[in-house]
């Protein structure tokens, strides 16, 4: 079956060579599709924990639905096949069925549950449908982990190669590229984009300074969403814009081996998300640095800050995402953010992957309230929050735009439109593009930015131009 119109945003395609899988497949390519599937699923459960959880929650109430409300997806889509549940009860239903005695047994003399390849491709649609924000555990009264159950799925489906292509592509180029990084951003072309932005530094703050590249012994090794140097270059400023003023500039460096913090195996294999961390801990370990500085994108932060532990136990290095980071500065009076600069009305998304466990949730609010006179919150907020629409993936598969303006994103733009707001910060690469699309389909008089795009523009620079300076002269450019 051609899965390209199967499963919207969804293909099969030539995967790595099979050394890069995790559980070698016993039949190939072409072969029964219910049987393949059925091998990779049996492969992972053999070679993972997955099984007591799988346990635990078929032995439990999964139909209470009461995830349903937590679900922007569902809300706006009113689809049954959205609600939590039903996908979570769709895995847990081939689970009992083929890797469970009393499932098999019950097949024996009932007319049991049979797996078919129409439903392989539908869990492909509804999949990727969830944008794995896990809001519906914190309502589900058992604690279900409906995301983690997704992951699981998409994880199954990745071995028979059914993926979404931007996410194996970019996957593939940051394992096997030249350029080890989702962007194809090669060294020379990161060094060229380094000078320029030092080059603007130096206009903008008036002093003169060099990124530190390939130094060893320092105290942060820096990995932002590789993006950042291109997409984002004022989120980028505003990072070392706080280690200069700081006084933290020869304590950081960007290694050259590996700069990209983004880990899209987070989304859907643990085997590359394995093996992005342990590429990533390398570069660390080559420039024999102490501390990991994650940028602000969200899905990177977490990547780093949950999973470097998990597979590098006690060598793990310690992680510190830049928010934390800036908040220590801060308090200390390490840095000063003039408060008469951002005028407009700001409001703060939170990034689901660094919000929803609670991690990171008040630091960037304090950092705001700090230089932002009228700052207004969503509502819900924090650890409530609504996914931005884009999560899990979702924002770098553009078959499937329409379905993250229309229903992904739908309430998320409500939400924002209701605060009246002129800025959105959104610490996230992924939630940033997904935001950015949203304001201009929706039409919302709001721009995103980081939080350290706004620093940027209020960060006091010892022996440089002031904060009110750089605002008239940035005024007088705009007009």
């Amino acid at each position: 079956m051609d899965t390209t119109t199967a499963v919207p945003g969804i293909e099969t395609i030539d995967s790595p060579s099979r050394r890069t899988l995790p559980y070698h497949l016993m039949k190939h390519p072409g072969d029964d599709l219910v049987d393949r599937f059925l091998e990779a699923f049996g492969r992972v459960l053999e070679f993972t924990d997955y099984k007591p959880l799988l346990d635990s929650y078929r032995r439990s109430n999964t139909k209470c639905n009461r995830c349903a409300v937590a679900c922007p997806v569902l809300q706006a889509s009113g689809d049954p096949k959205d609600i939590p549940c039903y996908r979570t009860n769709l895995l847990l239903g081939i689970y009992e069925r083929y890797f469970t005695l009393d499932g098999w047994l019950k097949s024996r003399f009932s007319n049991a549950f049979e797996l078919t390849e129409e439903i392989i491709f539908e869990m492909g649609d509804i999949f990727y449908r969830c944008t794995a924000c896990r809001r519906c555990t914190r309502v589900c009264p058992l604690g279900f982990d409906h995301g983690l159950i997704t992951r699981l799925g998409r994880y199954v489906l990745s071995l028979v190669d059914i993926v979404p292509k931007a996410l194996q592509v970019s996957v593939q180029e940051q394992l096997e590229g030249e350029t080890h990084n989702t962007s194809k951003v090669p060294r020379a072309g990161l060094l060229d984009v380094l000078e320029f932005l030092a080059e603007e530094m130096e206009e903008m703050l008036g002093v003169e300074l060099e990124f530190p590249t390939d130094r060893e012994d320092r105290d942060y090794v820096f990995f932002c969403a590789v993006s950042d140097y291109l997409m984002e270059p004022d989120t980028l400023m505003g990072n070392a814009a706080v280690l200069y003023a700081s006084g933290d500039w020869d304590r950081w460096t960007i290694g050259l081996c590996n700069y990209d913090g983004i880990n899209y195996g987070l989304f859907y294999s643990d085997w590359h998300l394995e093996n992005i961390i342990k590429q990533l801990v390398s570069e660390v370990d080559r420039l024999r640095g102490r501390n990991i500085l994650i940028g602000e994108c969200g899905h990177a932060s977490r990547a780093a800050h949950d999973f470097i532990p998990t597979f590098m136990g006690s060598k793990a290095p310690p992680v510190l995402n830049f928010m934390e980071y800036t908040l220590d500065c801060l308090r200390k009076g390490k840095i000063t953010l003039d408060p008469d600069v951002i005028t407009e009305r700001v409001t703060y998304h939170d990034p689901c992957n660094i919000a929803r466990s609670g991690w990171i949730v008040e630091q960037p609010r304090e950092i705001l309230r700090s230089f932002v006179p009228d700052f207004v919150e969503m509502t819900p907020r924090g650890s409530d929050n609504l996914c931005c629409g884009g999560g899990g993936g979702l924002v770098s598969v553009d078959e499937i735009h329409e379905f993250r303006m229309d229903i992904a994103g739908r309430m998320k733009a409500e939400q924002l439109r209701q605060t009246g707001a002129e800025i959105v910060v959104a610490p996230c690469a992924n939630c940033k593009k997904q935001l950015k699309e949203l304001v201009e389909y929706y039409d919302i008089p709001c721009r995103v930015a980081g939080l350290h795009d706004l620093i940027l523009q209020s960060i006091v620079i010892p022996g440089g131009i002031s904060p009110m300076e750089r605002k008239e002269r940035a005024d007088l450019f705009t007009i």
